[in-house]
């Protein structure tokens, strides 16, 4: 794997310092966990870091295309349109990915990271951890409402289609809710990372709207993926 274009940083032969130079450098591990996720435009890219500049994640992209982590491939009949696909060696980091997050979910103590809470990333994976199966057989949407936040950020919605494709939007979609859920960005992140339930967090959070869909909700929701791993913090 080529380093073309790093600049030498540790300055030793020892692989893991190697490795470090090109995979520790800030935003480049969660950039890497979307691309591992299967994010391959720079706008999903870019709502998977949405703390992120632009700049500086189309500085990482092309020093992991540098790397031989990353090719860029355009779009099939949207030439302006890029595609970022991991290689062999970047394929190769998943485990890498998910041993990272497994520790972080054993090891690192819950409060601190739920105080950085942002409800773009929290969505995004959402959606990307929906599970459509027990929903009905039709297009579905949920809006999430957390009142706390600025208008900005206030209403989300998660629009499944029937064959399974979920979208996360927002602005009203322009299709009728079926269910809407009301709490706090602090509690349904800790749902998300498998810290409480919705049953567990029933006080803090509101659903109204379809009973089925809303009895549910706890299997088509998902959880966070490292969600599985127990809490080990001293």
């Amino acid at each position: 794997m080529s380093q073309q274009g790093y600049r030498p940083g540790y300055r030793q032969f020892c692989p893991v310092a190697m490795a470090a130079e090109v995979l520790c450098t800030r935003w480049t591990m969660v950039l890497l966990r979307e691309l591992v996720a299967g994010s391959t435009r720079f706008n999903d890219l870019r709502r998977g870091v949405p703390r992120m500049s632009p700049s500086l994640l189309s500085q990482r992209l092309r020093e992991l295309e540098a790397a031989g982590i990353v090719t860029r491939h355009p779009v099939p009949d949207q030439p302006e349109v890029l595609e970022y696909r991991l290689t062999e060696a970047g394929r190769e980091l998943r485990p890498v990915i998910e041993a990272f997050g497994f520790w972080g979910q054993k090891w690192v103590e819950s409060q601190p990271s739920l105080e950085n809470l942002d409800p773009s990333l929290l969505m995004w994976d959402m959606r990307r951890g929906l599970t459509p199966a027990p929903l009905p057989q039709r297009r579905v949407v949920v809006q999430f409402r957390y009142p706390e936040l600025a208008a900005s950020k206030r209403d989300w919605w998660l629009v499944v289609e029937a064959d399974g494709t979920v979208d996360l939007c927002q602005s009203h979609p322009g299709f009728e809710v079926d269910l809407y859920v009301t709490t706090d960005l602090r509690t349904m992140t800790a749902i998300w990372m498998g810290l409480t339930t919705v049953s567990g967090a029933s006080d803090d959070i509101e659903l109204d709207g379809d009973p089925a869909i809303a009895r549910s909700i706890q299997d088509w929701l998902g959880l966070s993926p490292f969600a599985t791993e127990r809490k080990r913090v001293p």
